[in-house]
């Protein structure tokens, strides 16, 4: 199965034809509208199976009854379940431990072909085959798998719990699954109040547990995007993480946003970043943060303010950058003045300002500032270590622009993830995971 990002013509010229933000924002249609039609339904009972494995060993589905399967249906002459394989072997590793079973169903009808392929790839979870062509074969008729690579997740009862051809989905579904698993954290999440550029900010203080007397710890701030708040569920996830390694963090709504003072027709970006260096002075001012190991994150237009903070503050100070969805497109949506939809004259922005989704409206001092805003030339400045998260099915940023601080910094880490979208909403559970690992190996 050939898989191709499939943008509407509306999105493809939206410099032309602009979308709304809703649009962008709202829930697009996958592959499995395509591809998966025929596949098991949940809550049907999965269909038995009786197969030969590599070894030549019987293997029944039905023997696994009490657990999670993940049948995995693919073949070694296909192209996609091959670029496939290492996510699916990183689930593999992630979730067997929390007891989850796979099984690969082969539709290879060459054994030597698909034997070697199994070594070449490392491929260490039961796999079984029927060496006939999909369109022969017993299990893809009673499991009704016309593409591949699709993936059936069968639960304890023997029942059809997800049937997908994205891999993404799958990883999803297991790990709010096995959560229940993972033990609660004793934390405490104390509301504060930091001083910003336009007036109090809101915000969340996460404090690592079993910090003795005078030891310091590490620590991460958060930061949401444009018309966002620290309620999201990516940086709570990051919180949540960082505190099982010992570091401490700091979410905050942003002038204008969420609880925080300030009205959002006042905002703009060097604010934000303004918002930010206070937040960040704050952290260094907590006796138990270690001002040598803070790690700065952001989202959307968070990221830019993440990344405009980390080149003015430099190395010395930020040990460890992470960009999701960096909307460093601000600076362009305001120079053709069209900024989620909304159409105006960048050169003279009206006084009362722009009108978007809701009830927001869009200052003309953020018009102004963002047509000349010095993005790049000032992330620049930083040399640190830095990791950049985007999607390729991002219709509000695209990707190009992840690649691009990519190739400004270094030695960055770059991971473009297929098919996601602006909120990673996909799989925000493996976003949030990139981020945190990245700012754990970089501060511990």
């Amino acid at each position: 199965m050939k898989r191709i990002i499939m943008l509407s013509l509306a999105v493809a010229a939206m410099s032309v034809a602009p979308i709304s933000s809703l649009a962008q924002w709202r829930p697009q249609k996958d592959f499995d509208d395509k591809y998966a039609t025929e596949l098991v339904k949940t809550g049907t009972k999965a269909p038995d199976f009786k197969l030969k494995t590599s070894e030549g060993k019987t293997l029944k589905l039905s023997s696994f009854k009490g657990k999670y399967v993940v049948l995995d249906f693919w073949a070694s002459w296909c192209p996609d379940c091959r670029k496939d394989i290492p996510e699916v072997q990183r689930m593999y590793n992630k979730f067997h431990a929390k007891g989850v079973e796979f099984v690969g169903v082969s539709f290879d009808t060459n054994k030597d072909a698909w034997v070697n392929a199994l070594k070449k790839y490392g491929i260490v979870y039961p796999q079984v085959s029927e060496l006939k062509k999909m369109r022969e074969s017993a299990v893809a008729q009673s499991f009704g798998v016309k593409w591949i690579p699709s993936m059936v997740l069968v639960n304890p009862k023997g029942e059809v719990e997800l049937s997908t051809v994205l891999s993404y989905k799958m990883e999803k579904k297991l790990t709010e699954l096995t959560a229940s698993q993972n033990k609660p954290l004793a934390r405490v999440r104390q509301d504060i109040i930091i001083e910003g550029s336009k007036g109090k900010l809101a915000a969340y203080l996460v404090k690592p547990e079993g910090l003795k007397e005078g030891e310091k710890a590490p620590l991460a701030i958060l930061m949401h995007g444009f018309s966002g708040n620290k309620e999201g569920q990516m940086e709570a996830l990051m919180a949540d993480s960082l505190q099982k390694y010992g570091i401490g963090s700091i979410r905050f709504d942003f002038n204008g946003h969420g609880k925080s003072e300030g009205a959002f027709s006042e905002m703009t970006v060097p604010n934000e970043i303004e918002d930010a260096k206070k937040v960040y002075e704050y952290a260094c001012s907590l006796p138990w943060v270690d001002a040598s190991r803070i790690a700065i994150e952001g989202h959307s237009q968070g990221g830019v303010v993440t990344s405009m903070l980390a080149g003015e503050l430099g190395a010395e100070k930020i040990k460890a950058v992470v960009l999701m969805a960096p909307a460093a497109v601000l600076r362009e949506d305001a120079i053709r003045g069209n900024t989620m939809g909304a159409q105006y004259d960048p050169l003279d922005p009206p006084a009362e300002g722009v009108k978007l989704y809701g009830n927001l409206v869009l200052g003309a001092n953020y018009i102004r500032t963002a047509f000349s805003l010095p993005i790049y030339e000032t992330a620049a400045k930083y040399t640190g270590p830095a990791c950049i998260v985007h999607g390729t099915a991002d219709r509000v940023v695209p990707y190009t622009y992840g690649e691009r601080y990519h190739k400004l910094w270094a030695g960055s880490e770059l991971h473009i993830l297929d098919m996601y979208d602006h909120g990673f909403s996909q799989n925000v559970y493996h976003a949030a995971e990139l981020a945190s690992e990245f700012i754990i190996k970089k501060l511990k």
